[in-house]
């Protein structure tokens, strides 16, 4: 395993639509338990396979808190299906935009279909702040970043500073 450079805004690639996996095999294994890692390394609790710059469908996430054991999940072409029609607000933040967080509103519970680590079929009822993060990773997969979701203000304030960030890490 190892951790991989998570891409930032305004990389061009965090925009791209991630492509479906046609099977899972040990080279994507391999590549989810990088994702894990460099998540767990950034800190984060999820992270999209375009976030290390591969534009494939998968997902890592995992919402353990400090206290409990790890309790990785792996989410292979997942599909939203059912979103609930109430809304809930949470305060979101992402690997890919550092150090900016704001309240994003999303469907309050959803499934997900979706194929797990070992290539099984799977089904999951999300609700609170599972269904917030899978859709927010799922977003990533579409080329969406949580800051679209803001005002334009908002959301190009955010990129002033980031551009003007990444203009002075190259010096």
């Amino acid at each position: 395993m190892s951790i991989r450079p998570i891409l930032t805004a305004p990389d061009p690639r965090l925009r791209e639509i991630s492509k479906p996996v046609s099977e899972v095999t040990d080279e994507l294994r391999a590549l989810m338990d990088d994702m894990l890692e460099t998540m767990y390394d950034a800190p984060g609790i999820g992270l999209a396979a375009i976030q290390v710059g591969v534009p494939l469908r998968i997902i890592v996430m995992d919402l353990a808190d400090k206290d409990e054991p790890p309790q990785p999940r792996y989410f292979v072409n997942p599909v939203i299906r059912d979103p609930s029609d109430d809304l809930q607000p949470y305060e979101e933040g992402c690997l890919s935009v550092p150090d900016f967080y704001d309240e994003v509103e999303r469907p309050a519970r959803c499934v997900v279909d979706y194929v797990d680590y070992n290539g099984n079929a799977q089904t999951l009822e999300a609700e609170g702040l599972l269904a917030v993060c899978i859709q927010h990773e799922m977003d990533h997969l579409e080329g969406v970043l949580f800051i679209d979701h803001l005002s334009r203000l908002k959301r190009e304030r955010i990129m002033k500073k980031l551009k003007k960030e990444r203009l002075a890490a190259a010096y």
